[in-house]
Order: C-alpha cells, then structure tokens, then sequence
C-alpha cells in the first residue's frame, strides 16, 4: 500500500494493521514480522505480532542452586535434558542456595555488599539495622579479653614508666630511662 498525498505521494506510509490504515507521515517498522505500523500499533503486544520474542533470551532457574540457565532456542524435552545435564556437572551446588542473613533472632534480612556492616568489637557481621554493639547483644568483655595485647615496656614513654612503677624517673638511678643518654631516647606512640 503507498502512502503519500497527492502533491506528496512517497511521504508517509500507510499503517497495515487490519484496523486502521492510518496515513503517518513517521511510521514504525516491527523488528519481528517487518511491517509498517503507527504510533499506536507499533508495540508488539498492540497489533499481536507472530515473532514478539525473536530477539529475546529465555532462561530457566534451577531448583536445588538457584542458578539461571540460558535455554534460548530449547523448547520442552530439550529444556528438561539441560537441566538434568546442569544437576549432573559439579556447577550445581545447594549451597549456593542459601544466601546470608542477618545473625539477630528473629532478623531475616538478608546480607548483601550494600547492607552488611561488620561490628568492631566482635567481629560479627549483622545488617545495617543490628550494626552498633547494643542491636545486636555485642559482648563486649568476651571481646575485650580476645583483643587484649601485652605490654610492650620498649615503647612507653618514661613518664608512663616511672607512673607505673610508682617511681619518680629523675630521683631513681636504677630505672630503664635514666640509664639511657638523653640524645638517644625515642618515644613511641602505642
């Protein structure tokens, strides 16, 4: 069917959905079945379109891992004998399955990279509604005594020293900073 005007007879076409026949001056041409249609018939669902899916991708999950398997192309039995090749190769895992989630009684929010905040003190990983210690019964002393490093008497400065022995440093000659040359004392941040 031609389209146009008298005066312009190669401008538009004619849309060829059985219903309409609408002149347009901008028409659509359908990816799937190549015909010419209006503004309002170019959807494939609007003018029901044979080859809607021509260019679409087609998966299945599997049940026992949750994994998506492309089966483009396959229809019925072959789609089934995919699946059962998937549950035989070593790729389907249960365990997989299973996604993280939140250690709090009755939280059933799940962990992903964006929501999962891992505590300081316990080294818990909750979500972001359980992240500080009280959210989610952080016990503190368990983690206080686990953390708890030994002294290292090298890198305190000598006020701490003669405070902690209960000495003045100036008046004890026998202390570890007095003993030293004043050029070569280092003090160490702990």
């Amino acid at each position: 069917m031609a389209g146009g005007t008298e005066a312009f007879p190669d401008l538009g076409r004619h849309c060829q959905h059985e219903d309409c026949y609408l002149l347009d001056f901008l028409p659509f041409t359908c990816a799937g079945c190549h015909q010419i249609f209006c503004l309002e018939h170019r959807s494939y669902r609007s003018h029901n379109c044979p080859n809607s899916d021509h260019n679409s991708r087609k998966v299945v999950v599997c049940e026992v891992c949750s994994m998506a398997i492309e089966t483009t192309g396959l229809v019925g039995e072959e789609e089934k004998a995919l699946l059962e090749r998937h549950e035989s190769s070593g790729d389907c895992d249960p365990k997989k399955k299973k996604k993280p989630t939140c250690p709090v009684k009755r939280c059933k929010a799940i962990l992903t990279f964006s929501n999962t905040s891992s505590c300081k003190t316990c080294d818990l990983k909750v979500c972001l509604k359980h992240r500080f210690p009280a959210d989610h019964a952080c016990d503190r002393a368990a983690a206080a005594k686990a953390v708890k490093k030994p002294l290292n008497l090298d890198y305190l400065p000598p006020t701490a020293l003669s405070l902690r022995y209960g000495k003045d440093c100036a008046k004890s000659p026998t202390s570890r900073s007095a003993s030293r040359p004043a050029a070569t004392r280092s003090v160490k941040a702990c």
